[in-house]
């Protein structure tokens, strides 16, 4: 499908589809060699306007392949065929620290892409375009269900993918904050997973105070996937990011009943009381609350809370007893966990109990915490909730 602007043509295909989804933006009948800026802007439900472009340099046929061109400069620059999406980035002048978060993902992102005349940088509102086009970005699938889930006293979001099943299936355990996000979870289900994003962070209350949830919880949510009908009950993974990675590793090595086919720990750490609880590892996250720093935008900084890692047994998991697969994903640059060191530490030891076959290590270069999503907006810092003592910290 294309639009047609004065003497341009501006095609997106797909122009609807998954947020994971790649997009070919083709620019055609330009003049040869013209030079040309590519835009892309979007509202989020807050109300705040993000913004990407990149410079292109029609070829002699008056032709800009997004897909196959060098981007010469804008939010990012190089061969980047997504660079338009994962650049977006707030608008100058918006609010301090913040982070892109689909918050209903029943509804989609309208991206409008626009074509303008010249190297621009600034100020596309304020100019009318050669052509533009509005892309619909998708979270869920059509035919996905959510289903908001008090089962056995779990509480979460179940999401399920279309058709009678059965299906493969997923545990999420997200990281630290106050809501529970689902974009990760329904995603996987729009691929053919069931899903079941967990809201285990949140203290529950009673007359006689706050409490965390147990090992226990955990179990019920798993054995909630295990005995759901349209669930495969062999063929169940866990994926955890940052607190819920770490959550996952204990869990899969020391629970009697959660065996996960498979286990993906995103920016995690296996530092923590080996077989403890969420009280357990939080107490000890407290004990080393001294080794917080600050950048020099008093940012917080708490990659030294785990470190050094320990040699005392007692005070990681166990990872050499795994069974199943482990998929570790680390950011070089993560200033808010010790994913690094503790990705090499679990290597070690898996290697040395003789389970090393079963561990695949993805590292990145230059990347932080957050690992989104594929074609998510990058950020980085973002203010942070603590779930726990709802007290809002400074960007990380």
């Amino acid at each position: 499908m294309a639009v047609q602007g004065p003497m341009l043509w501006l095609s997106v295909h797909p122009c609807r589809g998954l947020v994971d989804e790649k997009i070919k933006v083709l620019v055609q009948h330009a003049a040869p060699v013209q030079r040309l800026t590519v835009h892309t802007l979007f509202r989020s439900e807050d109300g705040d306007d993000w913004e990407a472009f990149g410079h292109y340099v029609s070829d002699s046929a008056g032709a800009v392949d997004v897909s196959e061109d060098v981007c010469l400069g804008g939010t990012y620059s190089g061969h980047e065929p997504m660079g338009l999406l994962w650049s977006l980035r707030p608008v100058p002048g918006s609010r301090p620290s913040l982070r892109f978060r689909k918050k209903d993902t029943g509804t989609p992102m309208l991206v409008t892409i626009s074509l303008h005349q010249g190297f621009l940088s600034d100020s596309f509102t304020e100019r009318l375009p050669l052509a533009s086009r509005v892309v619909e970005r998708w979270y869920m699938a059509p035919g996905v269900r959510r289903v908001e889930l008090t089962e056995g006293g779990v509480t979460g979001t179940l999401f399920l993918p279309p058709g009678p099943g059965q299906f493969p299936a997923v545990l999420d355990l997200p990281g630290g904050g106050r809501s529970l996000p689902e974009a990760r979870a329904v995603l996987l289900a729009s691929h053919g997973f069931v899903t079941l994003a967990l809201n285990y962070l949140n203290p529950r209350r009673t007359a006689g105070g706050e409490y965390h949830v147990g090992n226990d919880y955990f179990q019920t949510a798993f054995s909630v996937l295990q005995t759901h009908p349209q669930v495969i009950r062999e063929r169940i993974a866990i994926v955890g990011l940052s607190f819920g990675a770490s959550m996952a590793l204990g869990l899969s090595v020391y629970s009697p009943t959660i065996k996960p086919s498979c286990l993906v720990s995103i920016s995690g750490s296996h530092v923590q009381p080996a077989g403890g609880s969420l009280g357990d590892i939080f107490a000890e996250f407290k004990k080393n609350e001294k080794n917080t720093r600050y950048d020099e935008e008093k940012r917080v900084i708490w990659h030294d809370l785990l470190l050094p890692i320990p040699s005392n047994p007692s005070k990681k998991v166990d990872v050499g007893q795994l069974c199943c697969p482990l998929l570790l994903i680390v950011g070089e640059d993560d200033q808010n966990w010790p994913a690094e060191e503790s990705a090499s530490d679990m290597k070690e030891m898996m290697e040395m109990s003789g389970n090393g076959h079963l561990l695949t290590v993805l590292s990145y270069p230059d990347t932080g915490h957050l690992i989104e999503p594929p074609y998510s907006p990058h950020c980085r810092s973002s203010n942070f909730i603590n779930a726990e003592s709802r007290e809002k910290y400074p960007p990380r």
